[in-house]
Parts: structure tokens; C-alpha cells; sequence
């Protein structure tokens, strides 16, 4: 079944987005180091940082949409019977969806122009741009492939919208 693809798929780049983070975390206690105790400076790790930052953000997203990890506030589905919670659930995932589609249509394009014609950072290191730039339609469009699976779920009656089970009111 595709949707359970889908779920490893996320799952998979939920781990690749915390390792990333871990990376992240000791090329910052790295380039402290470097600069306080050896007294040099640092010429790739800022922008290192920043990007696989900005990278594990994207990369992670589907896996936080898997496990309802974003913030949300569930008054109003806790309010209202469970048909109208169905219909606000789609309505709310199709909006989503639609962002997230327009913003992997649009990112495609940047990705590609950076890969094309070889961008660099402007820094001493010149960071391939292409290669950080990647995450953001990879991760856009594994999220798009997820909220398509969470959609399907909820419409088949397979999961409960939000979460919330019909016994579940304010």
C-alpha cells in the first residue's frame, strides 16, 4: 500500500532530520573550539550550520505531520459532532496541501537554476547552493505525498480526523 510507504518514507527522513540537528550541534561546539580555545577563525561552519538547520526543517516536516508533532490548538474540532469535524479536517489538510503544492511548484525551479549554473555562497568555504537547496522540494514534496495519505485516511474512516476519536468533545 502506498500510504504505508509514504509513513516509512517520513519516518526516515525524521531520523535523517534529527541527525542532521545532532550534526549540526557538534559543528557548533567545534567552531567554539576553534575560535576560543586555538584562537582561529572559522570559515565553513556557520553556513554549515545554518543550511543543514534550514534542511532538517524541511527534510522533518512530513515526520511531524505523521506524528501530529506541530502545535495545534483543538477547540473548535473538539467542539463540533464528528461529520463537521471530518469536513473541517479536509478543509484545513486541502488548504495545507495547496500551500505546500504551490510552494514545491515554486521551489523546483529555484533548485534547479542553482544546480544548472553552479551557484555558490558568497563565503570563503562556496557552498554548492544546490545541495542545501534540495531539501526544500524533496521535503515539500514528500509532505504533499503526506497530507494526501492523511486525507485518504481520514476519508476511508481509517483514522479519526485530529486525532480526536467521536468520543472526544470540549
Amino acid at each position: 500500500m502506498w500510504i504505508t510507504g509514504v509513513q516509512a518514507l517520513s519516518r526516515a527522513l525524521g531520523v535523517v532530520a534529527a541527525l542532521m540537528i545532532l550534526v549540526s550541534i557538534g559543528v557548533v561546539c567545534q567552531m567554539v573550539f576553534v575560535r576560543a580555545v586555538l584562537g582561529e577563525s572559522s570559515i565553513w561552519q556557520t553556513e554549515f550550520v545554518m543550511y543543514s538547520l534550514v534542511a532538517a526543517t524541511f527534510i522533518g516536516a512530513p515526520y511531524i505531520l505523521l506524528t501530529r508533532g506541530h502545535v495545534a490548538v483543538d477547540v473548535l474540532p473538539l467542539m463540533v459532532r464528528p461529520p463537521a469535524r471530518r469536513a473541517l479536517h479536509l478543509l484545513g489538510s486541502l488548504i495545507a496541501l495547496a500551500f505546500c503544492g504551490l510552494f514545491l511548484y515554486a521551489s523546483i525551479p529555484w533548485w534547479w537554476d542553482a544546480y544548472q549554473n553552479g551557484h555558490t555562497t558568497s563565503s570563503i568555504w562556496r557552498a554548492r547552493l544546490w545541495i542545501p537547496y534540495l531539501a526544500v522540494p524533496v521535503g515539500l514534496g514528500l509532505l504533499c505525498l503526506q497530507y494526501l495519505a492523511e486525507i485518504w485516511l481520514v476519508l476511508t474512516q481509517r483514522e479519526h480526523p485530529f486525532g480526536l476519536s467521536p468520543e472526544d468533545k470540549l
